[in-house]
């Protein structure tokens, strides 16, 4: 077993002074919360106010505005996100000063640590959902857990939750090999395809390296989950002792007895040939069938109760920005997305497709210029599956263009495709466009969403 080096245990402490560079983030907003009710003084900067901000204020931490040295004065030591580098003033002045500066995964490490039970649920997609699944799962069962998502769960209110039982939840990403912080006692696998380019140079083969690393992190006690149905997290895991779920007759648990009705799977939840649980999701699709046996897998090797995965996932009507509904616009039902992988974008259309609409409209922001240049192909075939694709500018997020793509090129290649550069554009298309018997979806992990809002907004 072997992690990442890191030092980070002795400052999370009640009484120490830490900066969250990045506060407003999806982790880190939880990050800060926490750290605040552990009774550490927490202090942070975002670049532009949120409602995740706000809520710090509200709680008594400091937030600036903006990155800037004189922002960290009065720290002990600086956490930030995996997107803030070396050149940040806040980082820069960090090191000048002499104080430490972790990472925000190496702090979720260090959390974790005091849990008997540590879940972290790992994949090149599906993981926000079958972490929310895995929660409601966790709180029928009364386990009290503490959670971490990076995205909003209605149940929650938020992306995380701080328990007093002895279970942790977390969703656990690859990028940066991040989750090579962790220390799991149950690692969740739910698929491993090419992403997150920029980072891993070297193709696939080095992010199957770095699953496989980190499903070693468990000790002999624990447990890996794994997807039978997925090749490429079969081949990283290959060798080591799985526990398996899936369509798959080898896996250890099954879906058994399986009907669909508007695109959501019934069916019994079988564990080496005995009936766990049986199960009616609310939420429709071949890859919500997969994550529900993964989070009811994670349950089962902890011993938790089929009732209590009944009732947990039963009660599951989707995580924030997962098939999200929005509302309508002209009669059209419009619904958000945050899919933002080729692979995902086939799942979320290969579900609409089953749900009677006339015509599936996706509006699809790309997000980063390296996950579109090196995934051009695989973006083209799957948004040909929609009715009609409207696509707006790449979402740069950490990146600049150096990879030289546009949305432009991807629309070109994809035939009736739109090409609105702005996300106003974007939203009068759609608002001309819309019809009775249309989904529009707005599709990316970036901004887009707000589209969607602004035409429900119309209605």
């Amino acid at each position: 077993m072997t992690h990442i080096h890191t030092k980070i245990q002795p400052f999370i402490a009640p009484g120490r002074r830490v900066h969250l560079a990045g506060i407003g983030g999806v982790s880190m907003n939880p990050l800060a919360e926490v750290l605040h009710q552990m009774g550490l003084a927490v202090q942070g900067s975002d670049q532009s106010e949120s409602p995740a901000v706000e809520r710090l204020r509200h709680m008594g931490v400091h937030v600036s505005i903006g990155h800037d040295a004189g922002n960290i004065r009065g720290a002990e030591f600086l956490i930030r996100t995996a997107a803030i580098h070396d050149d940040n003033p806040e980082i820069a002045a960090a090191h000048a000063a002499g104080l430490p500066v972790f990472e925000r995964a190496e702090a979720w490490g260090a959390i974790m640590q005091r849990y008997e039970n540590a879940i972290c649920i790992a994949g090149t997609h599906g993981k926000t959902t079958t972490t929310a699944m895995t929660t409601h799962i966790f709180m029928a069962a009364q386990a009290d857990p503490t959670v971490m998502i990076g995205g909003t769960l209605s149940m929650l209110h938020s992306g995380y939750r701080v328990g007093r039982g002895d279970t942790i939840i977390l969703e656990s990403c690859e990028y940066c090999n991040s989750f090579l912080h962790f220390f799991p006692t149950v690692a969740v696998v739910l698929n491993v395809e090419e992403d997150h380019l920029d980072f891993f140079t070297g193709g696939l083969p080095e992010i199957k390296q770095s699953f496989r690393k980190f499903a070693e992190l468990v000790p002999p006690d624990g447990r890996i989950v794994a997807n039978a149905d997925a090749p490429g997290a079969m081949d990283a895991l290959r060798g080591l002792p799985l526990f398996t779920f899936g369509r798959s007759e080898s896996a250890d648990c099954r879906a058994e007895n399986l009907t669909w009705e508007h695109g959501r799977p019934e069916f019994d939840v079988v564990v080496d040939g005995k009936l766990y649980t049986h199960l009616a999701l609310h939420v429709a699709g071949e890859h919500n069938l997969s994550n529900a046996l993964a989070a009811a897998s994670a349950a089962y090797v902890l011993g938790i109760p089929g009732r209590a995965v009944k009732l947990g996932l039963e009660g599951f009507f989707g995580a924030g920005r997962r098939f999200e509904c929005k509302g309508q616009c002209r009669g059209a039902k419009i619904y958000d997305d945050y899919a933002h992988h080729p692979a995902e974008i086939h799942a979320l259309l290969e579900m609409t497709r089953s749900l009677g609409y006339d015509r599936v409209i996706c509006a699809f922001q790309p997000h980063t210029y390296s996950r579109t240049k090196a995934l051009f192909a695989d973006f083209v075939r799957e948004l040909k599956k929609a009715d009609l694709a409207v696509l707006t500018d790449i979402f740069a997020a950490r990146e600049k263009n150096t990879a030289g793509v546009s949305s432009r090129d991807l629309a070109a290649e994809i035939p009736g495709a739109l090409y609105c550069p702005s996300l106003r554009e974007a939203e009068q298309c759609l608002m001309d466009l819309a019809r009775p018997g249309d989904l529009i979806l707005t599709v990316g992990a970036g901004d887009i969403y707000t589209v969607g809002e602004a035409l429900a907004r119309h209605g």
